[in-house]
């Protein structure tokens, strides 16, 4: 089973990306599971169709005391997509990392991950938070991508989450396996990329170019796979899955210090 997890700064497009990744490999024949890891419960939405009805923290206070069930925690997505928000406290009350503890913790004794082939979780990029922290150091992802564009501070949040990866990877077999590059017209923007990738001892696994079509597709609640199939965009993320699920080149990053960083910046927005 492949277990992988998308961080990257919040608005960058991990959801995103993690939506059309669950539908390319479940076009690919897979079974997939995707884990929405952030209290805003919009992960699953382009697969849903809508934002999910319900999350596991929402399920856990209405049954509390009661046996929950897998079919209470899960909603039925695009081609058979399993769909699962771990959901939070409101904005402003509690810890928002809790929800992911306790979701994933539920689906582990409910034995969520027994029938699938790819698990994918969306997590938010602040790893400071030992919730969000959870699918890396509890082992439940072993395969991280992180979704930046070439502005400095979705570099710089990149380069955080990679040291996070790096304390992490010495306790287990979580591992990097590249830099996924969603594109914001920025100067020389995949070739920073690539040059961010390699200074972290890895590699941009995809370039994904900005593009209304995405935009479109969101509007109607839907993934340009099931939207658009034939649009040259949808292409691009088909590509990416196709390119994960053979990826070999997994490393323990090498993050760089913010002044460093800042000099790879203005090295290609001269």
């Amino acid at each position: 089973m492949k277990k992988i997890a998308f961080y990257g700064k919040g608005g960058i497009g991990k959801s995103t990306t993690a939506a059309h990744v669950s539908a390319a490999f479940s076009q690919m024949g897979r079974r997939v599971c995707q884990i929405g890891c952030d209290p805003k419960n919009d992960s699953t939405r382009l697969l849903l169709g809508r934002i999910a009805p319900s999350t596991v923290l929402d399920v856990e206070r209405v049954k509390k005391g009661t046996q929950l069930t897998l079919g209470d925690l899960v909603h039925m997505g695009w081609n058979g997509i399993r769909c699962i928000e771990a959901g939070g406290p409101d904005p402003g009350v509690g810890c928002a990392g809790r929800g992911i503890n306790v979701a994933l913790e539920r689906l582990k004794a409910l034995h969520a991950f027994d029938d699938v082939d790819v698990v994918l979780y969306d997590v938010l990029g602040d790893v400071v938070c030992g919730g969000f922290a959870v699918p890396i150091r509890e082992g439940y992802a072993s395969e991280i991508y992180i979704v930046s564009s070439g502005e400095l501070m979705s570099l710089y949040a990149a380069n955080n989450i990679a040291k996070g990866v790096c304390r992490f990877a010495a306790r287990g077999e979580v591992k990097l396996g590249g830099i996924i590059g969603n594109g914001r017209d920025v100067l020389h923007e995949e070739e920073l990329l690539t040059a961010f990738a390699a200074r972290l001892g890895t590699q941009l696994i995809a370039y994904i170019p900005r593009s209304r079509a995405v935009h479109e597709a969101e509007i109607h609640r839907q993934t340009l796979i099931a939207y658009a199939p034939d649009a040259e965009q949808t292409q691009c993320y088909v590509q990416l899955a196709k390119d994960i699920d053979r990826n070999e080149h997994f490393a323990v990053p090498t993050p760089m210090a913010f002044e460093e960083l800042e000099d790879l910046v203005e090295q290609y927005g001269d």
